[in-house]
């Protein structure tokens, strides 16, 4: 899970939450946004979770400081 970050013709800077599978290198979901906060990245998760039915056993991120949230850990 990790972000990355793009702009558009007119300069406009936005940012996409990606998630892959890092056995199969499916990518799960792409959840683009001019900015994502941690309400929208939980709401992701759950959604992948009722999609898949199953809990992600280990979620691998960067050391960013876009994944140091209290919301997250829990």
């Amino acid at each position: 899970m990790g972000f990355v970050s793009d702009q558009l013709f007119d300069g406009r800077k936005f940012r996409s939450l990606t998630i892959v599978d890092n056995y199969t290198r499916f990518c799960l979901d792409i959840y683009p946004e001019q900015g994502i906060k941690v309400k929208q990245v939980l709401t992701v998760l759950e959604r992948l979770k009722k999609e898949y039915k199953s809990i992600l056993k280990k979620i691998r991120v960067d050391n960013g400081s876009e994944f140091i949230s209290k919301a997250l850990d829990k």
